[in-house]
């Protein structure tokens, strides 16, 4: 399956792990209709709409650039418009675009906590509610939100409850639109890193500890897992949480050393996957509003992907799956659910017992 054609509506597309995915995506041929904030370059942060644009030209695809904050519906509707205007329809929504600050309570100012809510959880909402008519349409539609598995170890809630709240809720959005149109045919899926990816983000939360970023690995990882996600039955391949360097050894890549910023360096974990830190990075201050979020741009030549699913024997979707709660070079945690201990009245045998079965004796 290729992704000639298809039309790819990108969130925080003008840099980062977003226009990696669109790169990828117009080697095939695709059209990518890029729904970004930054019109004019940045002084901290690399790319703008006009800039993925025309590397998405260059790299074989169709582009249009739409200015578009993710927190104001009106604009939404009017890119996701523009996009069908343009292309005839949309086949693909990637809700990339986030907002990051890794505070405690006591230090999160509401501000910052509603730009999170919004730009993230809120956003993912949003966008497919208002392209869910043209995905019906769509042959082989796909979701894919950038969001983590549900990973409920308290200690990823403590140090930054507020940017843990956003990200559940982009993955609580994940189960509950798959579900919720499973018989619409439209696939929807998490995807997630195992190690930090090369960002303007977490560059800005690194500072100056030049090793945090030297261990992580180039966006086009994520984006050549992404590519194989979307190459996939839409009927059978959806309401998961991948991991992206489970799908691609899964798929077959031997050599995940390709994607690192620096091959001697030890991969670092990404956020909700395995132990948390003891201590989370010195950050640089915050850049202001929804570009807190936005990626640094990889270089406009795509790093090499696998085939597409037709050309290369891909494994089942279920193997892939079950393959995130085992071990890869980093300890990868599997989703978790959380069960409630069992409670007693303290009225067995009496008459106001709760009746609840908390006193039933085990077969």
């Amino acid at each position: 399956m290729s992704l000639k054609n298809k039309v790819l509506f990108i969130t925080g597309a003008s840099r980062g792990i977003g226009l990696a995915i669109a790169l990828r995506a117009a080697q095939d041929g695709a059209k990518v209709a890029i729904a970004a904030k930054t019109v004019n370059a940045h002084e901290k942060l690399p790319g703008t709409i006009h800039t993925a644009a025309e590397a998405i030209v260059a790299a074989g695809g169709e582009a249009i650039a739409i200015a578009c904050d993710v927190r104001d519906e009106e604009q939404i509707k009017a890119a996701i418009a523009k996009t069908v205007e343009t292309f005839g329809g949309i086949d693909i929504v990637i809700n990339n675009a986030g907002a990051i600050q890794l505070t405690n309570t006591e230090n999160t100012d509401m501000k910052r906590f509603d730009l999170m809510q919004s730009v993230n959880a809120r956003a993912v909402f949003m966008t497919v509610k208002h392209a869910l008519p043209h995905l019906k349409k769509s042959a082989n539609a796909h979701v894919i939100n950038l969001s983590p598995p549900l990973n409920l170890d308290p200690d990823w809630f403590a140090p930054h409850l507020g940017y843990t709240l956003s990200k559940y809720g982009m993955s609580l959005c994940t189960l509950g639109l798959a579900q919720e149109f499973k018989s619409a045919g439209i696939a929807v899926n998490s995807l997630w890193p195992e190690t930090a990816i090369d960002t303007s983000a977490i560059r800005n939360l690194m500072g100056d500890v030049q090793e945090s970023f030297q261990a992580a690995r180039k966006p086009e990882i994520v984006a050549d897992a992404a590519y194989w996600i979307l190459t996939q039955p839409a009927a059978s391949c959806t309401g998961n949480f991948f991991i992206d360097s489970v799908v691609l050894t899964a798929a077959g890549e031997k050599d995940l050393g390709k994607y690192a910023v620096d091959p001697n360096a030890k991969p670092l974990p990404d956020f909700f996957l395995g132990k948390p830190p003891k201590q989370m990075p010195k950050k640089k201050a915050p850049v202001k509003d929804a570009e807190v979020a936005t990626e640094k741009a990889p270089a406009v030549i795509a790093s090499p992907a696998l085939a597409p699913a037709e050309a290369t024997p891909a494994p089942k979707t279920d193997t892939i799956v079950s393959a995130v709660e085992q071990k890869s070079d980093l300890t990868v945690a599997p989703v978790v659910v959380a069960t409630p201990a069992a409670k007693t009245c303290g009225d067995a045998g009496k008459k106001k017992c709760c009746g609840g079965g908390c006193h039933k004796k085990k077969k």
